[in-house]
């Protein structure tokens, strides 16, 4: 009963305002002979007149049940009329005399079945009608219709205002002369018109729909804008071998997402396998693709055509290996064959689609035609035949063979030259179901196999260039139904579904409705929005090895999915009992001895090194009892012989055992909480027994300290680095126990012991106290007063001899902990990369600096890595994209990271840069002498417009163009008789601005300027000229090369355009398709085209502001706006 609240359905066409309206004269109304509208006791004429059956659908069963209402006031506030049946299921009025919640009588039609007892997945697909009528004056009746998919959930449909009640008992019924409810009685009648539904998916909500239940197929999941993607990669699953293809390129060593092979291979795997829709996020992750791809659609065929590439380079020297080629390739030959002498030019080219137009053609064979059409050439358009001359020639293309698998990319989508935009053609266009290629191969075509083909895929387009859904119908088997595949739903689809449906072209319906609104761009239109735009055939002969069953996925395949599932399944179940468990990291002696930094170790370290501590996940159950055993096991001791100490973060940044755990039998949760950790991941020191006692009871450091009896006094915990300066290093060497009142010379002879160094070695200490603040300690202060405590650093280091110290310091080495300390603090790693790439042929390096060298200093280091004078390097910084950000200037104010990374009271735009890279580039001169130069970029034009080459120079910033001239005759190679003809001249918007003298100061050129050199003719170079531009239709749409051209007194435009071919070398046809025009800048809106009689000069007179306008095509303007091509990594 969900629908009981809703209001009548209605059908989309009541309410259609778009309707054809028929004109009729009152004189053609006389002639008219109008058929009695049928009584409602006339069944079969009523449901013929007022509920015809629906186009495109079959009927099953069609029913007509009236219900005789007595004692229409009597009833009760709902009642059901009797059951009947249709299509073999019960069915019955239900009716709400005094109206489902409004002032309305209620009436729906609802299936008979008893409560509960519906069979299990049942549905019925039904058009029908409620009529309610008089049963004294049966002309009288209310009619209303409606369709619907009738199933367990939505057991009834109907009409909840079907008639208002006062109505419906006032005295008369419209102009009848009495009630609708006559004597307190009315009849209903149902038309109920069960209809077939082959696909399965006819009026279907699509609630807790299952396409692998209902289809045995899954689809794909739209990622954001990836539906064009889904319907090309299901096509290409179900070409099964295809499939078979791919999986047999080997990837068990490669099989990593970033590996495009092995992700299809698994996309297709899950496909087959899996029971919902398949992501494609790994697939276009392994693409490279970012969200520009995944929310903007692409092109199709280009798509298809990269991702054949790349699968065929990964077949290659495999069991695959011209697998594709078999399937997807045929022959072409394009020829020019002379008509009047024995002599062809032509040449053989494989493809692995072809490019059909739909605009001008009714269906396939038409465009196919239009794909081989012989043209003549003939009169000025001869072909120049070698060892013939000129000779009338036809010239062509046909077709040598048709591949198995036929791709046909149909332009739907053209250049419309009025609108001067790409838009899309829904003109209507035919395919065949069945459909024979053989008309269109060669002579000497191999036909001892038939080319008829069976149409396998149909990729349709909805909507329109702009915005749009792309789907696709599929026949996966041979003899088998079509089937929709739409994003993550796959539905089965009947023959006209697939086919008709997709040829496009105007809407036709009974009811003379012609239009329909596009879901995509929310117009109505006559068009149809939906049209196939790539279609699959697959050749008759090899159908049973095209869509082969034996197809067998890599056993690795297999076994690497269900592993990524176990731990898929692992990661899920350790979510749910995260709660259960936390995290602790342990360090030891053995980490504290390879750690070269500060601090004891590592906490927070990334990298696998051996000082990193190690990280457990355990039960906040365990005790520690428990968890020392497990520690000791590993370390290969006893368990007493262990004891395990809570870290704290201080409050000047370090972290430092605080106190020994030694309540065994706690927790690690209660430890954790116990010592107030604030850090995620509860840190623990493990320190190690000296020995054992006479009774085996292990002995720990704090238990041999000599306390003296003082009071106050206790043993403290102190770790000690060393400081090498020969090896300069830095280093932990162990723990040690002192009292806190002994006096730091006290420590020696422990140091010395743990050393290993013989008495009477001289050393001095300091104190590791945070990163920035290395304290040295005073011998004869005791430990309490120079604030010791439990887990505090003392660095140790030998004194040298100053023969010694001065060998460190002159390889460049640090010779005291304090300066080492400080080199720690500010290292950094630089990775250099030349700046124009590998093709550079320098290297790669890294190099560790420091954070405070000046740019000399560091240019010195990396000109010693690559043996270069350092003058002559130039650094660039990098974005974050890994694009070069901004160039250092030579001898930079500042240290390293303050030029690579500015403090915001250094305001640079280089804000955003990293700091763990920088190009270089190696110059031919020093940087410096470098900086006194401008670049300056010249197109050079020796041949008219036909040719131009992009140079650039660097000009000393004191330079004139005289200077400019000079590079160019070096860089171009050029005499000295042309250079006297050369002229540099400026333009702006592509439009001619002034020449530049040879004095011409060359910081005086704007850099938002264009600069061209071109040899001028020499008999032209004192005439008068005039500026000339293109532009493609309209003047605001400027763009090529400008110039300046010498006009002729008297000279009709029929010759000034001969000189103006011979001036730019544009010539024949191309040059013909360009019209000419005279354009004023006081008028600029209005070209004024030329004839062959005009004469320019007479035209331009002596106004500067006139311009001479070459109309044509921009042929370098990108239709699709589109800049980057689709890619894949």
């Amino acid at each position: 009963m969900d629908q009981l609240g809703s209001d009548m359905l209605v059908e989309p066409t009541e309410y259609d305002e778009k309707n054809d309206v028929a004109i009729i004269s009152p004189d053609d109304a006389m002639d008219i002979e109008t058929e009695p509208e049928p009584r409602a006791d006339e069944y079969e004429a009523f449901l013929q007149s007022h509920m015809p059956e629906l186009p495109d659908q079959e009927t099953e069963d069609v029913a007509i049940h009236t219900w005789q209402i007595k004692d229409w006031r009597a009833q009760p506030r709902r009642q059901h009329g009797p059951v009947f049946e249709c299509g073999g299921y019960p069915w019955r009025i239900l009716f709400f005399p005094y109206g489902n919640n409004v002032d309305y009588a209620s009436f729906y039609l609802e299936h008979g079945f008893e409560e509960k007892k519906v069979p299990e997945d049942w549905y019925a697909c039904v058009q029908f009608m409620l009529v309610l009528w008089n049963p004294n004056d049966p002309s009288m009746h209310l009619v209303h219709q409606a369709t619907h998919r009738f199933t367990a959930d939505e057991g009834d449909w109907g009409f909840t205002r079907f008639a208002e009640l006062r109505k419906l008992f006032a005295s008369h019924w419209e102009d009848k002369g009495r009630p609708m409810v006559e004597e307190n009685c009315a009849n209903v009648t149902a038309y109920v018109r069960v209809l077939k539904d082959p696909t399965g998916v006819l009026w279907h909500n699509f609630i807790n729909y299952d396409s692998k239940k209902e289809t045995g197929m899954v689809g794909l999941k739209n990622q954001g804008a990836t539906c064009y993607l889904n319907s090309l990669l299901q096509s290409l699953f179900f070409t099964n071998a295809f499939r078979q293809a791919v999986y047999q390129i080997p990837t068990e060593q490669e099989a990593d997402r970033s590996n495009s092979a092995y992700s299809l291979q698994r996309l297709f795997y899950l496909l087959q396998t899996h029971n919902t829709a398949v992501p494609t996020t790994d697939l276009t992750a392994s693409f490279g693709w970012d969200s520009k791809q995944i929310f903007e659609q692409q092109d199709v065929q280009e798509l298809s055509r990269v991702l054949m590439d790349k699968l065929d380079e990964k077949m290659k020297g495999t069991a695959a290996e011209g697998a594709l080629e078999k399937m997807f390739v045929g022959k072409m030959k394009t020829y020019i064959s002379c008509i009047n002498v024995d002599y062809e030019s032509s040449r053989i080219e494989d493809f692995w689609d072809i490019q059909l137009n739909v605009s001008g053609n009714k269906n396939l064979d038409d465009s196919f035609k239009d794909y081989i059409q012989v043209e003549t050439m003939d009169g000025e358009n001869k072909y120049f035949a070698e060892g013939h001359g000129l000779q009338d020639a036809k010239k062509g293309v046909i077709f040598e063979s048709f591949p198995q698998v036929l791709h046909l990319q149909l332009k739907r989508f053209e250049y419309d030259i009025n609108r001067d935009a790409m838009m899309k053609v829904n003109d209507r266009y035919e395919f065949p179901e069945i459909w024979d290629a053989s008309p269109y191969l060669s002579e000497n075509a191999d036909r001892s196999e038939p080319y008829v083909y069976h149409l396998h895929g149909v990729l349709v387009h909805s909507g329109d260039l702009n915005a749009g859904h792309y789907y696709a119908f599929l026949k996966p088997t041979k003899d088998g139904h079509f089937f929709k595949f739409d994003d993550d739903r796959v539905t089965r689809a009947t023959k006209r579904e697939a086919l008709e449906e997709n040829f496009g072209g105007d809407y036709s319906q009974a009811n003379g409705n012609a239009g329909q609104r596009n879901p995509y761009t929310r117009t109505w239109s006559a068009k149809r929005s939906m049209s196939a735009y790539m279609l699959v055939y697959i050749r008759e002969s090899r159908l049973d090895s095209i869509l082969t069953k034996d197809i067998e996925p890599p056993a690795y395949l297999a076994e690497r999915i269900a592993e990524e599932k176990a731990a898929l399944e692992r990661r899920r179940k350790e979510r749910e009992e995260a709660h259960l468990y936390m995290d602790v990291q342990v360090a030891s002696e053995a980490n504290f001895k390879l750690y070269q930094g500060f601090d004891i170790v590592p906490w927070k370290g990334e990298e696998e090194s051996p000082a990193v501590p190690k990280e457990y996940r355990v039960l906040r159950a365990t005790t520690m009892s428990d968890f020392n055993r497990m520690i000791a096991d590993e370390m290969g001791t006893e368990p007493d012989m262990i004891r395990p100490w809570a870290m704290v973060n201080r409050q000047n940044g370090t972290v430092r055992p605080d106190q020994p755990i030694t309540f065994s039998d706690m927790t690690i949760e209660e430890a954790a909480g116990k010592a107030n950790t604030k850090p995620a991941k509860f840190r623990l020191w493990i320190e190690k027994a000296e020995k054992r006692d006479e009774e085996g009871n292990a002995v720990f450091g704090d238990k041999l300290v000599d306390l003296r009896n003082q009071q106050g006094n206790k043993a403290v915990m102190l770790f000690i680095k060393q400081f090498d300066a020969k090896t300069q290093s830095l280093l932990g060497v162990g723990n040690l126990w002192a009292g806190w009142h002994d006096k730091v010379s006290d420590l020696s002879g422990s140091i010395l012991k743990l050393m290993g160094w013989p008495p009477g070695t001289s050393f001095k200490l300091s104190e590791e106290i945070k990163q920035n603040m290395i304290e040295a300690m005073k011998p004869k202060v005791t430990l309490h007063q120079s604030e010791i405590q439990d887990g505090d650093i003392i660095t140790v280091q030998r004194i040298l001899s100053d023969n010694e110290l001065n060998q460190i310091v002159a390889s460049g080495g640090y010779v005291d902990a304090r300066d080492f300390y400080d080199y720690l603090l500010n290292r950094i790693n630089i990775d250099f990369v030349p700046k124009a790439g590998p093709e550079s042929g320098l290297p790669e390096f890294s190099l560790t600096l420091s954070k405070k060298m000046t740019y000399d200093q560091f240019a010195a280091k990396v000109g010693e890595e690559l043996k270069v004078d350092p003058t002559h390097l130039r650094f660039t910084t990098v974005n974050a994209a890994g694009k070069p950000k901004q160039t250092m200037k030579y001898g930079q104010q500042g240290t390293l990271i303050s030029i690579m990374a500015p403090t915001h009271y250094n305001y640079s735009n280089n804000s955003a840069a990293r700091t763990d890279v920088l190009f270089y580039e190696v110059l031919e001169m020093s940087l410096k002498e470098l900086e006194q130069r401008k670049s300056i970029k010249v197109t050079w034009l020796p041949d008219g417009l036909a040719k131009e080459e992009t140079l650039e120079f660097m000009i000393p910033k004191s330079g004139n163009i005289a200077d400019i001239l000079e590079a160019l005759q070096k860089k171009a190679n050029l005499s000295d008789e042309v250079m006297k003809r050369v002229q540099i001249y400026e333009s702006h918007s592509n439009k001619f601005f002034k020449y530049l003298a040879p004095d011409y100061q060359v910081l005086g050129i704007n850099e938002f300027f264009v600069l061209y050199a071109m040899p001028i003719p020499p008999e032209e170079g004192g005439a008068r000229k005039i500026s000339v531009f293109h532009f493609d239709k309209e003047l605001s749409k400027v763009h090529g090369i400008p110039f300046q051209f010498p006009v002729k007194e008297g000279e009709v435009f029929k010759d000034t355009k001969q000189r103006l071919s011979d001036f730019t070398k544009i010539k024949g046809k191309q040059f013909d398709k360009i019209k000419f025009a005279v354009v004023s800048k006081l008028n600029s809106s209005k070209p004024e085209y030329l004839t062959d009689d005009d004469v320019l000069w007479d035209m331009a007179g002596t106004r500067d502001e006139i311009s001479l306008a070459m109309d044509h095509v921009n042929k370098s303007r990108n239709l699709w706006s589109k800049a980057d091509s689709i890619f894949i990594r």
